[in-house]
Order: C-alpha cells, then sequence, then structure tokens
C-alpha cells in the first residue's frame, strides 16, 4: 500500500522485543533495531534511526526502542562522507531485531546492476521471515536487489526512480510519495523522507502523542504535506503516455466527491475496461479497491491529528456517513473510528480541523 504522506498501513509482524522488568512503573518491552551499515552508507542516514527512535519514550520517560548499528562481517565500513565506522556488532544482530534499518548506499553494485555482495542477500531474506524491513532513499535498490520487494509497491529518491525501475521492473515503484508503509516492508525517498517515515514508525507503533514528542524533540515536522514530487527538478518518468498516474493524483484531491469508476475512466479518456486493465498493471490494484484504500488514509489521518467529528471526518473522506466509514475502519483494521481516535491521540492533544 503506497503512502504519500498518508499510508493505508498493512501491520506488519509483531516487533521482537527485549522485556522489561515488568512492574508497573518500570520500563516496559523495548523494540530492537538493527541498522545495517554497508559499504557507501549515506553517513546522514545511517545516524537517523538512533536519533529518532531512541527519542521515542512512554508517559514515564522509558525508551521504547534499542537501536543498534551492524556491519556484515563487524568489520569497518567507509561511509559516503569519506570516513570509515566500526560498529560493536555483525550482522547476527539482525536474528534478534524486530525492525532492520538500511540506509541509502553511494552507488556500489545494488545501483549499477542489481546485484549484491556474497552473502547479503540470504541475510535480508533470512531477517525478513522475523522482522519488517525498512529502507531509506536508495537503500531501496538493496531490499530490490535481494528479491524483497518483488510485486511490492515502493519508492526511492526521485533522481534515482528511472534507473531503479530498468534494473527491478517488477517492483511497484511510485516515485511521487515520500514513504511508502506496506505492512511489513517499508521504503521512503530521499534523506529527509527518512524521518517522515521514521515518525510514522513510531507513530503506527505508539501513536499520534509519542510521535509528536519526538518530532518537537528533534525540531522537524511531525507530519509532511504532499510527496517527493514538489521537490522534483524535472518531470517524473511516467509509466508510457497512457498510464493511470494523473487521474490517481486528480482522485486524490477529490476524495470527497462521490467518484465512480466510470468517473475516473472518464477523466484518464480511456474506456473502463481498458482503464481498468491499466490501472491493475500499474498498481496491482482494482480503481475502487484503490480508491478505498485512500479513503481509509485520509479517514486514519483526520482521526489522528484533528478535533473533527467523526460525521466530517467521514464526509471530508467520501465515505458519506459515519456508518459507511465505521464498516469500512472495521474491514481494514478491526476498530471503530471512536476507539481508533482514543488509541492515537493523547488526551488534550489537539490539531487542525480539516479543510
Amino acid at each position: 500500500m503506497t503512502a504519500g504522506p498518508s499510508p493505508a498501513v498493512t501491520p506488519g509482524p509483531g516487533p521482537a522485543v527485549t522485556p522489561g522488568p515488568g512492574p508497573a512503573g518500570t520500563p516496559g518491552p523495548v523494540h530492537d533495531v538493527a541498522v545495517l551499515a554497508l559499504p557507501g552508507s549515506i553517513a546522514f542516514e545511517l545516524g537517523l534511526p538512533h536519533r529518532l527512535l531512541e527519542s521515542a519514550v512512554d508517559a514515564d520517560g522509558h525508551r521504547l526502542y534499542r537501536v543498534r548499528v551492524a556491519t556484515l562481517d563487524g568489520g569497518p565500513v567507509r561511509t559516503s562522507a569519506g570516513y570509515s565506522i566500526t560498529p560493536e556488532h555483525d550482522a547476527s544482530l539482525l536474528a534478534s531485531a524486530g525492525t532492520v534499518v538500511v540506509p541509502g548506499v553511494h552507488g556500489g553494485p545494488a545501483m549499477t546492476d542489481g546485484t549484491l555482495p556474497d552473502g547479503l542477500g540470504e541475510t535480508l531474506r533470512a531477517a525478513a521471515g522475523h522482522a519488517r524491513l525498512v529502507s531509506i532513499c536508495t537503500g531501496a535498490f538493496v531490499l530490490a536487489a535481494a528479491g524483497l520487494l518483488d510485486g511490492r509497491p515502493a519508492t526511492t529518491h526521485w533522481m534515482h526512480a528511472e534507473a531503479f525501475g530498468r534494473l527491478f521492473p517488477a517492483v511497484r515503484l511510485d516515485p511521487g510519495v515520500l514513504f511508502v508503509d506496506d505492512g511489513d516492508v517499508l521504503t521512503s525517498a530521499g534523506n529527509a523522507a527518512g524521518i517522515d517515515l521514521l515518525l510514522h514508525l513510531v507513530r503506527r507503533d505508539h501513536g499520534h502523542e509519542v510521535a509528536n514528542r519526538v518530532a518537537r524533540r528533534n525540531v522537524v515536522a511531525p507530519w509532511r504535506e504532499g510527496g517527493q514530487t514538489q521537490f522534483v527538478e524535472r518531470p517524473l518518468p511516467e509509466i508510457g503516455d497512457s498510464g493511470t498516474a494523473a487521474t490517481r493524483a486528480w482522485a486524490v484531491e477529490r476524495l470527497a466527491e462521490p467518484l465512480t469508476l466510470a468517473d475516473l475512466a472518464a477523466h484518464a479518456r480511456m474506456s473502463v475496461r481498458t482503464f481498468t486493465r491499466r490501472f491493475r498493471d500499474e498498481t496491482g490494484l482494482s480503481p475502487l479497491r484503490w480508491l478505498a484504500g485512500q479513503r481509509i488514509a485520509l479517514a486514519r489521518q483526520l482521526l489522528e491529528s484533528t478535533d473533527a467529528p467523526i460525521d466530517r471526518v467521514a464526509t471530508e473522506a467520501g465515505f458519506g456517513s459515519p456508518a459507511s466509514l465505521r464498516q469500512h475502519l472495521r474491514a481494514t483494521i478491526g476498530v471503530a473510528p471512536g476507539t481508533y481516535r482514543r488509541s492515537y491521540r493523547g488526551r488534550g492533544v489537539t490539531g487542525p480541523s480539516p479543510a
């Protein structure tokens, strides 16, 4: 499922945790995060997981994540900034991690010919069996070269999107968003989009209030509107001249309207049959299923970040009535709108009203 930046989220596998002592008032379970430093890792991105995730604390100030860095063999690697780092761990750290982060890389075989050094692909595929995988920027090339993005939605830095598409045609690349949450695999665009994605992880794991505290502590925006298209210096490559990307962008701006399949096909200047086929080829979803996902994503964003009444959320997200919103939200994530809002918004936290 694609996010940019308001994703429809599919929960990934349960996180690996380090148990806390247990009694009330003491630290609870801590989520273990392994950052895999590869040759040519982008230095700025190597530090983001530690800086942001270890800023996340519960109401008593206890840390919610433990972040450690590893290389494949435990030896030093040279970063993109020209200096080397020597972590305390090797790839065995990934076996106990609940989340594995692959920062962006500058050059290397994953970006040049879509291959990986011996052992790296096997290591990542083994980690995928129990941990969620996260890439920042060109780290998506590494996940794709390991075969972990085939048939899945993903993103990477817009400057490398064309090369990515040539190397990994089986990946459903969306170069216009800040990040993509596909449940147990998450990818982000360029450097700062790694911040957006890591804040999203905190929000997904622990709710709106904790993520806001992390953002304030690091003096960054807790949520950025729009995708990476606004930062592109040239038009993004599209999937041919007759793709459905423009219609998708048009629809996202009109989610409150009662859009039909015929409306979407008419905007794309295609027959319903042709539009449905091309839409599914590009996104892996039917148009109406995709549209419902976008509306759920908007409803979740409004429930998390505003105090708008449920009926207004339903209207703004295009569901028409609270009953329809409740039905779709329960079918998607198993909870009612009011329950979702209470879970993801702390008491006393207020946000802007929706436009």
